[in-house]
């Protein structure tokens, strides 16, 4: 996406009278014009369309994936339909059995996708999509603890204030253990496949190759599609994070400042992660900014800790302790099998009514307490400015801007 000057062709001037032309002439360029490199031959023509300094272009890259994962996850999905382990007719049913072979699906046709753009793009590993980076183990269990602890302060905030109150267990003897068991293995896919998606490749691939002028008209195609299609769903959350990362994107941009390609992409990731949550039933504007705003939590967690795995661990969580443990509604709807009973109490403003916690305005606090704390913890041990690795010839880094 990031334009690159495709470099003129060598032209000999012509020699002098009566000067003969040897074969060596022909292949010697006179001192005083520039010596043609072989990255600059490299590029030239078609080819320069579709592969740059990094590779092949971020653009394509994206078409490509968004192509494989359509392809492989009809493909995958009529196994699975075949297997009687995914039922498409009852896309509303939220069990632990459907959530779980529901992302199952997306995860093998997201591992497939990106396991063959690595192999496109000769990249090493499924690791190069982010996955990389030091401590991961403490990272991903680190992100657990913090997702399940910033989850139990919004429903603390909620009970203290009145807006939500707990009913009776809903579980008893070894239906807690089974059920808490099953409802973690679904929402370890869950953190799987959307971090997967949003933060790994996404946030990777963009942060390569996008400037400030293609995130800006990524977005305005996405509330675009929205003004033309829908009215409901909280769209004006989309249109809120959209508006809020213009200014600092902006910025960053005009200042040229070091790393300005993963702000720009993390300004592109978080909005279509709210804007992929406007087709959820039961949710409000708020619910929708309050999914971009962590959709940016976690972009900011990859630059503080070097990968995503605090991601994927507080986004299992999170959803973990909603859904399963205080059994209140996600995006609308109320899991089969949850441990707690919660119920909201009063104004939705507050509350969140059907939209559930996330649909209250006390998460946008959380939401900020965690990015504070984020930042806070991991921000200063950082070890080095992000940086995005060269595919093809090279083996060294590049500047990710």
């Amino acid at each position: 996406m990031e334009p690159e000057v495709q470099p003129p062709p060598f032209v000999r001037p012509p020699a002098k009278t009566g000067e003969a032309l040897t074969p060596a002439d022909n292949l010697s360029v006179p001192p005083e014009l520039p010596v043609p490199t072989p990255e600059a031959l490299e590029y030239r023509g078609l080819r320069w369309i579709f592969i740059g300094p990094n590779g092949l272009r971020a653009g394509w890259s994206v078409t490509i994936f968004i192509l494989l994962i359509g392809i492989l996850g009809a493909a995958i999905g009529a196994i699975f339909a075949s297997l009687h382990l995914v039922d498409f007719s009852k896309r509303n049913d939220f069990t632990p059995r459907a959530a779980f072979f529901g992302e199952a699906l997306s995860f093998l046709a997201l591992v497939s996708a990106a396991g063959l753009v690595a192999l496109i793009e000769r990249r090493r590993s499924l690791l190069a999509f982010n996955l990389t980076g030091p401590r991961r183990t403490f990272h991903f269990v680190s992100g657990l603890v913090g997702g399940f602890a910033a989850l139990s302060a919004l429903m603390g905030s909620l009970a203290w204030g009145g807006w939500l109150h707990f009913g009776p267990v809903a579980l008893s003897g070894s239906e807690i253990f089974r059920f808490g068991a099953f409802w973690a293995c679904a929402f370890l896919l869950v953190g799987c496949v959307e971090e997967g998606v949003f933060r790994c490749y996404l946030q990777f691939t963009l942060t390569r190759g996008i400037n400030f002028w293609w995130a800006l008209g990524i977005i305005a195609a996405l509330c675009g599609s929205l003004m033309l299609r829908s009215r409901g769903n909280g769209v004006w959350g989309v249109y809120l994070i959209a508006l809020l990362g213009l200014l600092p994107c902006l910025w960053v941009h005009l200042a040229k400042r070091p790393g300005g390609g993963f702000w720009q992409a993390a300004w592109v990731t978080s909005t279509l992660f709210g804007y992929i949550h406007t087709g959820n039933n039961g949710e409000n504007w708020i619910g929708i900014f309050a999914a971009a705003g962590i959709g940016f939590v976690f972009c900011v967690s990859i630059w503080a800790t070097g990968s995503a795995w605090w991601a994927i661990g507080c986004h299992a969580a999170w959803d973990w302790g909603e859904t399963y443990f205080y059994g209140a509604a996600d995006s609308g709807n109320v899991a089969t099998g949850h441990y707690l009973t919660t119920n909201p109490v009063g104004n939705p403003f507050w509350s969140g009514g059907a939209d559930g916690p996330e649909g209250s305005v006390l998460i946008l606090g959380i939401i900020l307490l965690l990015l504070v704390a984020l930042i806070a913890i991991y921000g200063r041990k950082r070890s080095s400015a992000l940086v995005a690795p060269v595919v093809g010839h090279g083996a060294g880094l590049a500047n990710a801007s």
